[in-house]
């Protein structure tokens, strides 16, 4: 029978390590489940295998409230290691529990908090990474993890508002499509049986486009799902990706709205991580990775370069003809007067607010357009099956 050598934490949150015997690896951690032990290590042969967190994604809503309560606890005077401590046995979140865990066992051992982390990509990001290595090197880390916090959550109200912008009209789309799919298929023909005489050309395309689909309505949802499926593999492929970032930016209404949230984001990261003392040309290198948009990632590349020979950083943003005229003005001011963190900072807050109630508004004027249209189908329909029958009583009174 094979032995296996396992670390383990029990109830109290204690590290045990230890050897047993088992038929199987599922077995093993069956045996270890009895003992009320949370398997983190399992080994067979010198062979290891992480069951604990570092492959588990925390959300970053439950990441910024423990980032908060962490600068609390520093601000408190509690060493590191018992505020981890505490954090991990006041979190309801067990993916989150174990990764505190285990960074205090790596902190124990002697790496930074900076180091420990990063070996948690799924819960703690590059850009926290080294936003929290510039804080513990410059001795204000309580602070840089107070600004990721609002960072955070400010990122996850501008991501929240997005989608929730975008779900109604989604789900009126679907409903719409679902109605008129069941008047086609279901009511048009048992109406279609009864209608007699000279049919009308409105009531005879109906009527094609439900013989249509009866015949290849099959094919048709098979196009669609491969069509979909070929779609969404471009857009992840490198080349795909670039195209629809082109793409995006130069949409009609949208794209203005797609712009102006990368902006946003790209001032922010950037203006964060200057206000925790990381280098600016280390700034812009993870802010350009942090933009989310290959388009805006040439210009700050472009930027880079520019700094890198001494020059400012507003000028060769503005030659890319993404940011507005008054965001490089300020950018401009924000470097003349060595004030560019906070100033950054600054045009996220505002541009954040101004997006978010465009936004609102496009789509309180999306949904009575949707609705709109739903109802002129749907009359379009109407109207198709009442002429034969207008006309069938007119025939029948003469």
């Amino acid at each position: 029978m094979p032995s296996f050598s396992y670390t383990a934490r029990n109830l109290e949150g204690k590290t045990i390590r230890g050897v047993l015997s088992a038929e199987s690896e599922s077995q093993a951690l069956r045996s270890l489940d009895e003992q009320s032990l949370f398997p983190i290590d399992l080994r067979e042969g010198g062979v290891a295998r992480s069951l604990g967190g570092r492959k588990k994604k925390v959300k970053p809503a439950v990441v910024a409230i423990m980032y908060s309560q962490f600068s609390d606890l520093l601000r408190a005077g509690v060493p590191a290691l018992r505020s981890l401590d505490v954090l991990s046995r006041q979190t309801s979140n067990a993916v989150l529990r174990e990764v505190l865990n285990e960074v205090r066992d790596s902190i124990s051992g002697g790496h930074t908090l900076a180091d420990a982390m990063a070996e948690h990509p799924n819960a703690f990001s590059p850009l926290h990474v080294s936003m929290i290595r510039a804080g513990e090197k410059g001795g204000f880390l309580e602070d840089v993890l107070a600004r990721i916090a609002l960072f955070t959550e400010r990122q996850n109200e501008l991501r929240n508002k997005l989608v929730g912008a975008c779900l109604y009209p989604a789900i009126l789309m679907c409903v719409g499509g679902i109605i008129v799919t069941f008047l086609l298929v279901v009511v048009v023909p048992k109406v279609r049986q009864f209608l007699r005489g000279e049919i009308p050309a409105l009531t005879q395309m109906i009527f094609h486009l439900c013989d249509f689909l009866r015949d290849n309505g099959l094919f048709v949802l098979g196009g669609l799902a491969v069509g979909i499926t070929l779609v969404v593999s471009f857009a992840r492929s490198k080349t795909g990706r670039a195209y629809w970032d082109r793409i995006s930016l130069r949409a009609p209404m949208m794209g203005r709205m797609i712009t102006l949230v990368a902006v946003c984001r790209f001032c922010r990261i950037l203006g964060t991580l200057l206000a925790n003392g990381v280098p600016i040309l280390q700034a812009l290198k993870i802010s350009r990775d942090s933009a989310g948009n290959q388009v805006l990632v040439q210009a700050i590349e472009g930027a880079t370069e520019s700094v890198r020979k001494g020059s400012s950083l507003a000028a060769p943003l503005g030659e890319s003809g993404l940011f507005p005229l008054d965001i490089i003005d300020m950018i401009a001011v924000g470097e003349e007067s060595n004030n560019l963190d906070n100033v950054l900072v600054t045009i996220a807050d505002a541009y954040e607010a101004r997006t978010g109630r465009t936004i609102d508004l496009m789509v309180r004027l999306l949904e009575p357009l949707l609705l709109v249209g739903m109802a002129g189908i749907v009359a379009v329909i109407a109207v198709a099956l009442l002429l034969p029958i207008l006309t069938m009583s007119s025939s029948g009174m003469n």
